[in-house]
C-alpha cells in the first residue's frame, strides 16, 4: 500500500473523527468527486444532489447523535465499561505515544482523552510518515484494530446521513486492509 495514500487517509479520518465537519471541509469534500468515491456511492451522490446548507445541518446533527449523545470515540469508553480514561502515563495509549515520540498536549485539544479514535489515527499518521513499521504494527495490535472495527460495525447503525454510513464502512475496509498490508510487511528487507 502506497505510504503517501495512507497518511492520506489516516489525516482526513482523524478529522473526521475530531470534530463537527464545518462549511470549508464539507465544501472541500463536495469539490472532490474523486475522493468521495473512495468514501463511497451513496456518499458522492448524496454531496452531489444536496445544497451545503442541508450538509451542514444533517452532518452536525448526525456527528453529535453518533459521537457525543450516544458515546463516544474513545477507547477504554468503548474497551471498559466504567466509562473513564486514564489520565497521563498510566493510560497505556498515552503510554505508546511517549515510548515512540508522539508529543501530545492535552490543553491543547478540545478531545479529551489521549485514546479518542481521532488522536489514535493520527499517530498512526505520523508512525506512517516517519515508516516507523514495528511501531505501526504494535499500535494496530495492541489497540487500534482491537475497537475500532467493532466500534465502526455498532455505530453505522445509529448514522442517520449517508457520509457516515459510508465513514463507518470505509474506516472498518481501511483498518483491516491497513492491518492486512502491515502483516505482510517484510521487516528485515
Amino acid at each position: 500500500m502506497n505510504t503517501h495514500y495512507r497518511q492520506t487517509i489516516y489525516a482526513f479520518l482523524s478529522r473526521v473523527m475530531s470534530t463537527i465537519p464545518d462549511r470549508r471541509f464539507i465544501t472541500d469534500l463536495k469539490n472532490n468527486t474523486a475522493f468521495l468515491e473512495i468514501i463511497g456511492e451513496e456518499t458522492t451522490q448524496w454531496f452531489g444532489t444536496t445544497l451545503d446548507e442541508e450538509l451542514y445541518e444533517a452532518l452536525n446533527i448526525d456527528f453529535t447523535s453518533m459521537f457525543y449523545l450516544n458515546t463516544q470515540a474513545v477507547e477504554a469508553f468503548v474497551l471498559d465499561a466504567k466509562n473513564e480514561t486514564l489520565v497521563g502515563l498510566q493510560n497505556p495509549v498515552m503510554s505508546f505515544y511517549f515510548l515512540h515520540g508522539f508529543e501530545l498536549n492535552m490543553d491543547q485539544t478540545e478531545l479529551m482523552a489521549p485514546d479518542h479514535l481521532s488522536i489514535e489515527l493520527a499517530f498512526m499518521q505520523t508512525l506512517a510518515f516517519r515508516d516507523e513499521i514495528q511501531a505501526q504494527i504494535e499500535f494496530m495490535d495492541q489497540h487500534l484494530f482491537n475497537w475500532v472495527i467493532p466500534y465502526m460495525m455498532g455505530m453505522k447503525n445509529m448514522a442517520t446521513t449517508p457520509f457516515y454510513r459510508d465513514i463507518c464502512d470505509f474506516m472498518v475496509e481501511f483498518i483491516t486492509s491497513d492491518y492486512e498490508y502491515l502483516h505482510g510487511v517484510d521487516l528485515n528487507g
